[in-house]
């Protein structure tokens, strides 16, 4: 125990230093510095906005925030899952030197993109204050939902940061996977736009569930149904499981690849 112990508390010193160093070398020789995880999604709001609320002139209340929800939860697993992808390869030269928990690397990258999830709040609450809409009590919700999409996005990130250990092509798929994926989920059109056809691929989409859930819990006001929450804790324990395993299994080639 006392030697699981000592591994567990150099684990989180290792952790903590590694989401330190990536918060310092993204706002380095940055005027605004995290200021701009307010502003960026923020200024993104209202180009969409501008764009979907006149020329598609979506008819969807509180639109900005509507779409300000939806793109800040999105942009956590896209930026979580992106930068875990990567994140082994990027530290060849320290898994080549010493002996480290490989799992901390991608589990770093999920934790930063949640720190700046967190930080991108400031903006969700600026533009509710703004239109004046009070948070619920459901509101409350949102750590656990954070919990389940954190397990989602880290689920999967560990799953591409094995994948693109042995198949570089990986992280050029993925990029276009997530493009397609961004216009598959209704960040900025309202649902019952879609044909007929595309309704069975939104319900086999999980970021339809979680973005519906932030958006029931912060914009309507609203408790997520019993159904939504259990495909949102399947999905997010699911890829988690299933993450861990790929990772476990081919973490000791790792080092003959990077």
């Amino acid at each position: 125990m006392p030697f699981n112990k000592e591994n567990f508390n150099r684990d989180w010193f290792i952790l903590r230093s590694l989401v330190s160093k990536d918060f310092k070398l993204k706002y380095r020789r940055s005027a605004l510095g995290v200021l701009w995880s307010v502003l960026n999604p923020l200024l993104m709001m209202v180009v969409l906005t501008a764009v979907f609320s006149t020329v598609f002139r979506f008819n969807i209340e509180n639109f900005p925030l509507y779409l300000i929800l939806g793109q800040t939860l999105f942009t956590f697993m896209s930026d979580a899952t992106s930068s875990a992808m990567g994140s082994i390869i990027d530290s060849a030269p320290l898994i080549k030197k010493i002996r480290i928990n490989k799992v901390l690397f991608p589990l770093e990258k999920v934790c930063f993109a949640l720190v700046n999830f967190v930080v991108s709040l400031i903006a969700v609450a600026a533009v509710m204050l703004f239109f004046r809409i009070a948070p619920t009590v459901n509101i409350l919700l949102l750590p656990f939902l954070l919990a389940m999409l954190f397990m989602f996005s880290l689920g999967i990130g560990l799953l591409l940061s094995a994948l693109s250990v042995f198949f570089r092509d990986v992280m050029h798929l993925w990029s276009v996977l997530l493009t397609a994926w961004t216009y598959a989920t209704p960040l900025f059109y309202p649902v019952d736009i879609l044909p007929d056809w595309a309704v069975p691929i939104m319900n086999a989409n999980p970021m339809y569930y979680y973005v519906s859930y932030f958006r029931e819990i912060a914009l309507y006001g609203n408790t997520p149904s019993l159904e939504q929450t259990l495909v949102c804790l399947l999905c997010g324990v699911g890829a988690l499981i299933v993450g861990l395993l790929v990772f476990k299994k081919q973490e000791k080639k790792f080092i003959l690849y990077v």
